[in-house]
């Protein structure tokens, strides 16, 4: 089914409060410390860009 404009489901980013984003990069740490040796370059990469930025994010002033 197609979203209509304006809906919801549109391409938007997911807003995420303080708590949420502290979970998350939590959870970040850990899978990126999971990781096998033989796992993806790009697929580590992104997840440490994505910790950075989280970082980044909530080092920012409120």
């Amino acid at each position: 089914m197609r979203a209509f404009d304006g809906q919801f489901s549109d391409n938007q980013p997911i807003k995420r409060s303080i708590p949420e984003k502290q979970k998350q990069l939590r959870e970040l740490r850990e899978t990126l410390a999971a990781m096998k040796p033989h796992t993806a370059p790009t697929l580590r990469e992104s997840v440490r860009r994505r910790i950075a930025e989280l970082q980044a994010e909530l080092r920012a002033p409120r």
